[in-house]
């Protein structure tokens, strides 16, 4: 790759300012794209997604890396996948083998396109070089407090944030580094000794000379090179010196001949920093565009706060079911399908705001419907007893795998005298409105015959109902039935002597706040977490389909939700007892939310 080529394709001047771009469309950044083709500043779309190896991807990269593959599919160009391993001290090979998984498991491909930037050490360095031989850059011996006291601080930010408006107003210029003024040659002779381990951690940094008054702190003489003996993963301790992301970044986007470098709105600030590199570098000109990321409720979208997480063992691991990670979204039973849907219909916005995890959810149960296999699985198991039933005798019964897709076909289900359903569905004394089984009262048995409770068995130390007792009406099977015999409940079950064991965890939010992050001051993200944000249920029952899932297998336990087959396996006396988790339950409020701002929509107009 010549960077160099072409470098005169535009002028930096003509960089729309962050000011200008305040797009709220969901396509901002294509129309970009689709002008710089048309007025010839680039001729080919290239762009790049490019992960930092020290941690899993979460839903926030899920993000990231459509955007950057369907705008290169978009355009007819090309998408890298660049691992920006520039930080020895956090990165890790096992991380990058975790990234590429969940990139092809999202269903995008980089073929040959696999980059890193530690292969890019020397010509980054040799930029450098390039860089100091112009006067732009120097060796300070200032220390890392001391450089940050010397920049001086942004007025009216935040939490270290920086507020363009009003540090374009008053804030106070930082001050000048007395080794601010080496010579070149001096500069070169110390960068080439910093390079040969000569000096310690941390003794001299290399710093770009910008501008110590600018309103932009990044602009002021940002480091560019510190010294770190760390070992690295691939090279090893060949290298004391570790290039800065600000500096590394354009220029491994210029090394690759990149377009278009799309990058979150946090980055926004860096643009000119992005811009000064490569013209100072004197390489090819990618252009920087910022869209808004994504922040979802009731989520924490951190690398720093997730491995707080894992290390601290709240969490099994970054692909635990509560974790927003791909892996954990994945094994929790979200599908790519999903998770691609929402990404498109939340759009490609520039400014920030929150998405309601109801709609991520909203998102899944549309593919999940479409299909998942229909079992029947019991989670709170109460034994059913038909009087009037032979002991000894059997049926088959026909049910539907899939409503939604006739080409799922049909099952045959074993039916007998004795059968496991949900304790919730009855109920010794009815609260109102209930109209499941009760003393008296009728239900049918999905796909089988109507029933009538006649009584119930109860354990004689404890008083706990450990059966319920009814009669079967042989004229009702399958969903035939006398006008005389209409139920207004229908309820779920399995055979006793067919089921096979199950256990179910049942997941809800990690977090019990919308904003975790947003904690009174003195608290914590971790003060919001859910206590309950897990369930299991060591002994439930499913069909005996459930027993042959393969690992990932989805299905809908009907009235109860849908459902993955999960890695682990318990041992239980027998044999093994496959594992699911709960993915999402049936219940979807955003469906009534969008009917809700329908409804008032038509009564308004």
């Amino acid at each position: 790759m010549d960077e160099t080529q072409d470098a005169t394709i535009v002028s930096l001047d003509t960089v729309v300012s962050p000011d200008t771009v305040n797009y709220i469309t969901a396509n901002f950044i294509a129309d970009f794209i689709a002008e710089d083709l048309r007025t010839g500043r680039y001729t080919y779309v290239h762009t790049r997604f490019p992960p930092e190896p020290n941690g899993w991807l979460h839903i926030g990269h899920c993000k990231a890396l459509i955007v950057d593959f369907s705008m290169a599919q978009q355009f007819g160009g090309k998408c890298n996948l660049r691992f920006d391993d520039t930080n020895p001290e956090k990165e890790d090979s096992s991380y990058v083998e975790a990234i590429k998984r969940d990139v092809r498991w999202l269903g995008f491909d980089w073929e040959d396109r696999e980059y890193y930037a530690s292969d890019y050490y020397e010509y980054l360095y040799d930029l450098a070089v390039r860089i100091i031989k112009k006067g732009k850059a120097y060796v300070d011996d200032l220390s890392e407090d001391a450089i940050s006291e010397y920049r001086g601080t942004a007025a009216g930010d935040k939490n270290n944030g920086f507020s363009l408006k009003a540090a374009i107003i008053n804030t106070p210029p930082g001050r000048n580094s007395p080794y601010r003024d080496r010579t070149v040659e001096e500069n070169l002779d110390l960068f080439t000794r910093m390079r040969q381990g000569e000096f310690p951690d941390g003794a001299k940094t290399l710093r770009a000379k910008i501008d110590m008054a600018s309103p932009n702190l990044l602009l002021r003489d940002p480091v560019m090179y510190r010294i770190r003996r760390d070992t690295h993963y691939r090279t090893g301790t060949a290298w004391c010196i570790y290039p800065m992301y600000d500096f590394q970044h354009p220029l491994s986007d210029a090394k690759e001949r990149i377009t278009h470098s799309l990058c979150s709105r946090e980055y926004e600030n860096h643009r000119p920093l992005y811009e000064w590199f490569i013209q100072e570098a004197e390489v090819f000109p990618s252009r920087q565009i910022e869209f808004a990321r994504l922040n979802l409720t009731h989520t924490v979208l951190s690398k720093r706060y997730l491995l707080k997480l894992v290390q601290e063992k709240y969490v099994a691991g970054w692909d635990d079911p509560r974790m927003p990670t791909i892996a954990g979204l994945r094994r929790r039973g979200y599908t790519p399908q999903a998770l691609r849907s929402f990404v498109t219909q939340i759009g490609i916005a520039k400014n920030d705001s929150m998405v309601d995890i109801a709609f991520l959810e909203y998102c899944l149960r549309e593919d999940l419907n479409k299909h998942s296999q229909r079992v029947m699985a019991v989670l709170r198991p109460l034994k059913l007893i038909i009087e009037n039933w032979e002991s000894d005798r059997e049926e088959e019964l026909e049910a539907v795998n899939n409503p939604e897709d006739p080409a799922a076909g049909k099952r045959r289900i074993r039916f007998s005298r004795e059968l496991w359903i949900e304790r919730e569905d009855f109920a010794e004394v009815p609260p109102p409105q209930y109209y499941r089984l009760y003393p008296g009262n009728k239900v049918r048995l999905r796909y089988g015959y109507i029933v009538t409770c006649t009584g119930f068995d109860r354990e004689p130390s404890t008083g706990a109902i450990t059966a319920v007792r009814c009669t079967y009406d042989p004229e009702t099977r399958g969903g035939n039935a006398p006008h005389n015999q209409k139920v207004k409940s229908t309820i779920h079950w399995v055979s006793c002597g067919h089921a096979i064991p199950l256990e179910v965890r049942l997941y809800d939010h990690l977090f019990q706040v919308e904003r975790p992050m947003e904690v009174p001051p003195g608290g914590s993200f971790m003060d919001t977490l859910n206590p309950q944000s897990i369930e299991v249920i060591p002994t439930a029952y499913g069909e005996p389909c459930l027993g042959e899932a393969a690992l990932g297998d989805r299905y809908q336990f009907e009235r109860l939700g849908y459902f993955v087959r999960d890695p682990e396996t318990r041992e239980d006396s027998g044999g093994n007892k496959p594992v699911f988790n709960r993915t999402v339950g049936l219940r979807d409020t955003w469906t009534r939310t969008i009917k809700k701002i329908e409804k008032k929509k038509a009564d308004f107009s």
